[in-house]
């Protein structure tokens, strides 16, 4: 009788500690899940986060992309107006130079005709007049 009470008690022994295995087993599993889903959370605010901060960047990106084409069109802009206006100050430069020479060959077709004028009073009258000598 007593090996019975020994092997029922070994028996509930067994039983205890095989309860007690599952129970620790299924609060093991419980606990993995639960850091499984923890760790599932994190990695999901984590992407969450940089995708943010990449898609920040792209937008700041595709902005500055942008204004560098409206830019560039501007400059484009700029460098054929300031062409038209070197053209304009080149062709004002020659028809300054033009009139000068024009202003020059007046002159000295001006001097000329005097020259024969008097060359020609001289030849007629035989003296120079006063008028003609100060003109």
């Amino acid at each position: 009788r007593m090996l019975e009470q020994f092997f029922a008690m070994l028996s509930r022994a067994v039983k205890e500690h095989q309860a007690k295995q599952a129970e620790h087993k299924t609060l093991q599993e419980r606990r993995r899940k639960e850091a499984l889903s923890a760790a599932d959370t994190l990695a999901k605010e984590l992407v969450d986060t940089l995708n943010h901060g990449v898609e920040a960047a792209y937008k700041n990106q595709k902005k500055l992309d942008a204004e560098a084409r409206a830019l560039q069109v501007h400059a484009t802009k700029f460098v054929r107006q300031t062409q038209q206006w070197l053209a304009m100050v080149d062709g004002f430069n020659q028809s300054l130079k033009e009139l000068g020479d024009v202003e020059n060959w007046a002159r000295s077709i001006e001097s000329d005709m005097k020259e024969i004028s008097m060359a020609l009073e001289y030849a007629y009258t035989g003296s120079i007049s006063k008028k003609s000598a100060k003109t």
